[in-house]
């Protein structure tokens, strides 16, 4: 008997053991994949986090402006998006904790009585009130895999959540700068418009004295106009902006008092030693490789289709029948069985099954493995822009001094000794607008690259 009971134990880790080669039993890890980018992943992962690293430090620390500060705490309590997505947190926890349950027995009460007749003759009262048991036994790993597949569903609801977060943080920020920027530029369109106006009063007593010709005057005029027009645009996008932003704080459309001058200073911007650790603290690419391990489990979980499943019952209670007689007072009874049932045939859906998984395993990898490149590119993109522009706000600014100057020596010299042309006074005034506008745009380009740069390191906590 001995003999017999070590013979079953060593047959039970044997077919333990053939079951996790199989994979049923293997447990997600990136390190295992065969993908030399996914294996870097995986060795970023261990590295510490650097909280000075400009991706970890926290929103409050990048956006100080009292004003943004505020309008971003309102966006994170009150956008659609965000509070969705703390749902969709709440709905995949609700499911981990009904595939962690799956492991208890159901239990099921189902009382019944039941009475005869026969020749006019009412047979005694039959009645029983069961308790009934069933445990599935998770021998092939069925359950467990479940399980596991929940507990990523809800790290990747996790994830989501915080890329969303990311999303609304930078998003209030872009729209903050933006109408800022809008504002200063149509102050700038405002007062060139004037100037110009009386640009077009000059040249217009410059004919009356014969001193230009009546083309100068329309050219002149021409120029106003444009300007004129140029402000509606401006108008138009600022109106767009505001718009933009009462729908990131769900709040009903309306003008947002943003001040022009408003400005995000520009911090030393540290980096961490390991570039890939900076892309796997991205909410969306550990998004991405929750749905690898998804995918991942949905195979093993196909494979152990291919297993029976052992279930325990066991029925218990009160009855007055005890075979086919009936005896009153009610008396106990108790039946206990065990089923096993292993597929032989499914009309090859099994098969199928598995097929199809490996195939969104691989498609998953894909993704992934698409998932950090893109995020590399984005990094590189917003490093590049910001870089770029910060070099061009040095030049854009010589160039405004010096145009500003151009428009004053130009104006002097027609008015005074006649030694230049209208042609050369509106050119001068139409570089200086050009330039001044570069200006404004290049500075919000900046701004724009800099919250982009925080966001796609994984900034947004």
């Amino acid at each position: 008997m001995k003999f017999n009971k070590i013979s079953l134990i060593l047959a039970a880790g044997l077919s333990v053991s053939a079951l996790s080669g199989c994979g049923i039993y293997t447990k997600y890890n990136p390190e295992k994949v065969n993908n030399a980018l996914v294996n870097e992943y995986a060795e970023a992962l261990k590295q510490e986090a650097d909280p000075e690293a400009f991706g970890n430090l926290k929103w409050q620390q990048v956006f100080t402006d009292p004003m943004l500060a505020d309008l971003i705490e309102r966006a994170l309590a009150n956008n659609k998006d965000l509070n969705n997505a703390k749902l969709s947190v709440d709905m995949a926890h609700a499911q981990l904790k009904g595939a962690r349950l799956s492991y208890l027995p159901s239990v099921a009460f189902a009382p019944n009585a039941t009475r005869s007749r026969a020749m006019n003759t009412w047979s005694e009262w039959s009645y029983q009130l069961p308790l009934a048991v069933n445990w599935e036994v998770d021998i092939f790993g069925k359950l467990r895999n479940n399980r596991k597949s929940a507990e990523v569903a809800e790290a990747q609801a996790k994830a989501y959540e915080q890329a969303v977060r990311s999303q609304i943080i930078a998003g209030v920020a872009q729209c903050y700068y933006t109408i800022a920027a809008l504002q200063s530029q149509l102050e700038l369109s405002r007062e060139t418009a004037v100037l110009w106006k009386q640009s077009v009063q000059t040249m217009r007593d410059l004919k009356e004295a014969g001193r230009l010709r009546e083309n100068a005057v329309v050219q002149s005029e021409a120029q106003y106009y444009s300007i004129e027009s140029s402000i509606n645009d401006i108008e138009m996008s600022l109106h767009e902006a505001n718009n933009t932003l009462s729908l990131l704080l769900n709040t009903m459309p309306q003008k947002w008092s943003i001040p022009a001058s408003a400005n995000l200073s520009q911090p030393a911007i540290a980096r961490t030693s390991v570039p890939m650790a900076e892309l796997a603290a991205r909410p969306d690419v550990r998004a991405s490789e929750m749905a690898l391990a998804s995918a991942f489990y949905a195979t093993n979980s196909a494979r152990a289709a291919f297993y029976p499943t052992l279930n325990i019952t066991a029925n218990g209670g009160f009855s007055n029948t005890l075979g086919t007689m009936i005896s009153n007072p009610a008396q106990w009874f108790v039946q206990l069985g065990a089923s096993l049932t292993a597929p032989l045939f499914s009309r090859g859906q099994n098969i199928a099954r598995l097929e199809a998984a490996k195939a969104q395993q691989k498609q998953a990898l894909n993704n992934f493995e698409y998932s950090i490149m893109s995020a590399a590119a984005d990094v590189s993109d917003a490093l590049t822009t910001y870089e770029k522009s910060i070099k061009k706000q040095s030049w854009l600014a010589l160039q405004v001094d010096n145009m500003s100057k151009a428009v004053d020596i130009t104006n002097e010299l027609l008015l005074f000794d006649g030694s230049t042309t209208y042609l050369e006074v509106l050119t001068a005034q139409q570089n200086l607008l050009g330039a001044q506008t570069a200006q404004i745009t290049t500075n919000l380009a900046a701004t724009r690259a800099l919250i982009n740069l925080y966001q796609n390191l994984g900034g947004g906590r």
